[in-house]
């Protein structure tokens, strides 16, 4: 398949950001309802046209009057009143999909936002020291996170839930670290799933580097580096950028645009489209749709096919909403309205997709019932399993600093050992750096 420029695709694409109803979204912990269906959606905007400059002679404004950028075109395969819409390039990485997939897939973001609803809810307890949560972007994670094949290696960031999720990872595993019982709680060649990046895009040339070696291996599998819309500013990605495009690495940098890096919004980070960018390093870009979970499906499938096939990096923007804070530690309230949040949650990933199966006789009741009741049993286990993390020895910190050990960590270690040491009370007992007697 030759894969066309982002300029190309825009001219025969249709497909808008905005659109749907104005529902109400799915509760976090609960399978949602479908919302009355919209009557209109919101028109498609247009780019703005720069004014015709006049002859008179003077020298030509820099900055000020550049042409404003093509409006970006979205990859949509399901609308947000759940329709299906046709798409020539990418219903034929979905052509042959079952209801009994589309059902999978409803499921995998229903348990994944259940699970993810348990974090937060652990962390408001004590639990936790801290948790990102993915709400919202439960269909771009899904959907991309099924695309992949067994033998593909992943590189997330610290919200991939979903794709952990579809990776096999336990999602009780995932909060070790942030409980601080452990630096992750995985074996990451168990399920070629790294252990979570908390360096903001470091994991993009890890990724690359994994690839550029896929490929002296000569393997057909490809890699997968996930990053916000944050993360594109970092040095990092430009530089996996460039050595992917350079090397023709098999990788596909999957970049999720939830809006708001933190407390900053996407346009104060690029004047144009994130996806735009890839074309400056000679590679293509597309925008799908990130809360349309088959789009996304169909769009990583033809990215990875594309790179298996060596023709080089993708990049994937999945254009989403964090509809929860950045993370616990975050009050989204300060910086972004109620107006903003109610809009995207009207395109609500679940709902979307529970819309569409039930208007085709997908599901049923019965269906969203099992679902409703197997969500609530993994909420119960992982609030089980994070409650009985044993505490890790305090010594452990000091071990595989080095492969080969090092002066000054042994110096370190026997410090802290004689520190723990002098908390010996009067009848040898011995108590914990907190004082307390053991």
């Amino acid at each position: 398949m030759t894969v066309e420029s982002s300029a190309a695709r825009g001219t025969r694409r249709g497909g808008t950001e905005t659109g749907g109803d104005a529902g109400r979204t799915a509760r976090v912990a609960k399978s949602p309802k479908p919302a009355k269906r919209a009557t209109a959606k919101a028109p498609a905007k247009t780019a703005a046209k720069a004014p015709a400059r006049k002859a008179s002679g003077k020298a030509p404004a820099k900055a000020a009057r550049a042409e404003a950028p093509a409006e970006p075109q979205l990859v949509q395969l399901l609308t947000p009143e759940g329709e299906r819409v046709a798409d020539a390039e990418y219903d034929p990485y979905v052509a042959d999909i079952t209801p009994e997939e589309l059902r999978g897939l409803y499921r995998d973001m229903v348990l994944t936002r259940r699970f993810d609803a348990e974090a937060t809810s652990l962390q408001r307890q004590g639990e936790l020291g801290l948790w990102a949560s993915l709400l919202g972007q439960e269909a771009a994670q899904i959907g991309s996170g099924r695309a992949t094949r067994e033998d593909d290696y992943v590189f997330p960031t610290y919200r991939e839930h979903g794709v952990a999720w579809c990776r096999g990872v336990d999602p009780a595993n995932l909060l070790g670290m942030f409980r601080g019982v452990n630096h992750g709680g995985w074996d990451p060649n168990s399920n070629n799933f790294q252990l979570y990046t908390i360096v903001i895009g470091s994991q993009t040339l890890h990724a690359t580097g994994y690839a550029m070696g896929i490929t002296r291996d000569g393997a057909d599998s490809a890699v997968i580096a996930y990053f916000g819309d944050g993360a594109s500013s970092q040095g990092d990605v430009n530089e996996a950028f460039t050595f992917s495009a350079v090397y023709n690495a098999p990788v596909v940098f999957f970049c999720q645009n939830n809006q708001w890096a933190i407390s900053e919004p996407t346009e104060k980070q690029t004047r144009v489209p994130l996806y735009q960018r890839a074309s400056g390093f000679g590679f293509p870009g597309v925008r799908v749709d990130g809360n349309d979970v088959l789009a996304c499906l169909a769009v990583t499938k033809a990215a990875l096919a594309r790179a298996r096939r060596g023709e080089g990096p993708t990049l994937v923007e999945a254009f989403t909403y964090r509809m929860g804070a950045h993370t616990t530690s975050d009050d989204p309230t300060r910086y972004r309205s109620d107006d903003e949040r109610e809009s995207w949650e009207a395109r609500d990933p679940i709902l979307r997709l529970r819309t569409h199966l039930e208007a085709e006789g997908h599901a049923d009741e019965a269906f969203f019932a099992s679902l409703e009741e197997e969500s609530e049993t993994l909420g119960r286990r992982v609030r089980e399993a994070v409650r009985a993390m044993p505490d890790p020895d305090p010594m452990a910190m000091f071990e595989h600093t080095y492969a080969d050990g090092h002066a000054l960590v042994d110096e370190e270690r026997a410090e802290f050992a004689a520190y723990q040491a002098s908390f010996e009370d009067a009848d040898g007992g011995h108590a914990d750096v907190t004082g307390k007697a053991n």
